[in-house]
């Protein structure tokens, strides 16, 4: 019976190999997809922004003169946005508010008087805007156009600096613009804008500190703004799994 036991074992264990290379190999499991963040632009959002902006006003006939002519000067702005976003694809459509203060003063000679100055600032600017944009994940381009309110300070002094009229208006106009921005975090987004405020000609009834006679003035304006914006998006991302 021993015999036979061991001759049983020997013939298990020299035909064990040969079987178990016949058997199929057992399939490995492939390793999870991994996870990536598929940026959402949806949501509300606010945020500030800050850079410069040129201000061209032309000034025309004046006191029955003819037109006194053009000034440009740039200078600072700072303010904030809010808006919301809604994303479609790869398409983002939304709607903004902007107000900026700003500080444009610029000035020409006047033409109807020798010695007396022509000054224009700009105090402030708004910008009532939609947005249609195309997001590739975490960047996004777009184009905005709506309406505008510059307020502005116009000022006529004398040869020896004595402001003689002055008038304060709040230009309404239209706006379009061009921007960049781009999500480093979830909730982070930075970038940049260019618009082109066109406030189209508006007649600006002057007064005077002598008590003189007041007078109206035709003055044409447009702006440029340039400016860095940083928004904070209330949501986060969607997540994706490929």
């Amino acid at each position: 019976m021993k015999k036979i036991l061991l001759a049983a074992v020997a013939f298990a264990a020299l035909t064990a190999p040969a079987l178990a290379a016949d058997l199929p190999a057992r399939a490995v499991a492939p390793a999870p997809a991994p996870m990536a963040y598929v940026y959402d632009w949806t949501g509300f959002y606010i945020g500030a922004n800050g850079g410069y902006g040129s201000n061209r006003a032309c000034w025309g006939n004046f006191a029955g003169f003819n037109t006194e002519g053009c000034n440009s000067k740039s200078g600072g702005l700072v303010g904030g946005q809010a808006g919301y976003r809604a994303q479609f694809g790869q398409f983002v459509v939304g709607a903004e508010v902007e107000g900026d203060w700003a500080n444009m003063r610029a000035s020409i000679p006047s033409v109807f008087r020798a010695g007396w100055t022509d000054s224009s600032k700009v105090t402030s600017v708004f910008l009532f805007t939609g947005q249609v944009g195309y997001a590739v994940n975490a960047a996004l381009f777009y184009v905005k156009g709506g309406g505008a309110m510059a307020n502005n300070n116009f000022l006529v002094q004398d040869a020896v600096g004595n402001g003689v009229y002055y008038a304060t208006s709040h230009k309404l106009g239209a706006t379009v613009g061009v921007g960049f921005e781009y999500g480093f975090t979830p909730n982070w987004s930075a970038g940049f804008e260019y618009d082109r405020v066109m406030m189209g000609n508006a007649n600006n009834s002057f007064s005077c500190y002598s008590g003189c006679a007041a007078i109206a003035n035709t003055i044409s304006q447009n702006i440029d703004m340039f400016t860095v914006r940083v928004n904070y998006k209330f949501g986060g991302p969607v997540v994706a799994r490929y």
